[in-house]
């Protein structure tokens, strides 16, 4: 099969077509013939150095949309030819980047039926982590306010959907120029990170950091009493954050969170898209060929939504 590897880290140039043995799937695993891959922010940081993987050669890609091809013993869910959408484990699981993936089956879910794969690939990774910050660790319930950093972003536009959806009131931050995107997929506030302060605004309850650093630090400074600052920017985030909390006022958390590979998410959300209260935003898709082009986008950090690669 193709696939796109790379024997070094570095930038998007390193990133080559290769042919390998195509998967065998071992007992609870599927063969998926892939259709699109999603592209996220850590693929183009692990190809830059180690991260969590440190090894080489190596197929990045988490994100998977497909066609089951075979299944391997005991897997009862899927069968050939079924249509499947999901994140494959992360972060020991990267190879989405090829024509074909062996999945752990309860990794896979039915891929909403209204999307095609291109769209369905944008989903996992980046909407599963959304999820897991707001739902399952955060608890987000009616009448709560949230503040969504970097909204227009992978995880963002995700995350100010669920949040809308689950009955909170939405405060994102991007540049002006997203501002639109980001309040037609339901935001009820915006604020140009750029020119504005975002720690005016009346406190909050959740704050979903994706940028660590300065920006988490000051978040403190906007949640209410018992808030929540759930970070998915675990490497960045500041030693003492935990504690400047602690200081900071009663009852405030901060939870770094890494996203899993979880077929209960991936049923919630392929029912919200297939309800219309989830979609994802692709601003550009690349064939797999073309995967160094994608690289190039996301190293820019400008990336609205999605960058997807389809697999011919």
């Amino acid at each position: 099969m193709k696939a796109m590897s790379q024997d070094v880290y570095g930038g998007p140039d390193v990133v080559h077509e290769t042919e390998l043995p195509r998967p065998v799937p071992g007992p609870s695993e599927i063969l998926v013939r892939v259709h699109a891959a999603g592209m996220n922010p850590t693929d183009w940081k692990h190809r830059r150095f180690a991260g969590f993987l440190g090894r080489l050669p190596l197929v990045l890609g988490w994100d998977v949309s497909g066609t089951v091809e075979a299944v391997g013993i005991g897997v009862t869910l899927h069968e050939p030819g079924d249509e499947v959408f999901g994140m494959l484990p992360y972060p020991s699981g990267a190879g989405a980047f090829a024509e074909y993936v062996v999945a752990p089956a309860r990794a896979m879910a039915a891929k909403p039926k209204s999307l095609d794969h291109t769209q369905a690939a944008a989903v996992p990774l980046a909407a599963l982590t959304a999820w897991q910050a707001l739902v399952d660790t955060a608890g987000v319930r009616p009448g709560q306010r949230v503040l969504v950093h970097a909204a227009a972003g992978g995880v963002g536009h995700f995350a100010v959907q669920i949040a809308k959806a689950r009955g909170a009131h939405v405060i994102g931050t991007a540049s002006a120029a997203k501002h639109d995107v980001v309040r037609s997929l339901g935001a009820d506030e915006m604020i140009d990170y750029r020119t504005q302060d975002f720690t005016a605004i009346e406190p909050v309850d959740i704050v979903l950091d994706a940028l660590g650093g300065d920006t988490a630090t000051r978040s403190l400074d906007v949640l209410a009493p018992g808030g929540q600052l759930v970070s998915i920017a675990l490497t960045q985030l500041p030693d003492d954050l935990a504690d400047r909390a602690a200081r900071a006022a009663a009852g405030l958390r901060v939870r770094p969170i890494l996203v899993e590979a979880d077929q209960e998410g991936m049923r919630a959300l392929a029912a919200m898209i297939d309800a219309g209260s989830l979609r994802p935003v692709v601003e550009a898709v690349f064939p797999l060929a073309e995967a160094a082009k994608g690289h190039m986008l996301g190293d820019t950090g400008r990336v609205t939504g999605k960058v997807v690669l389809t697999v011919p």
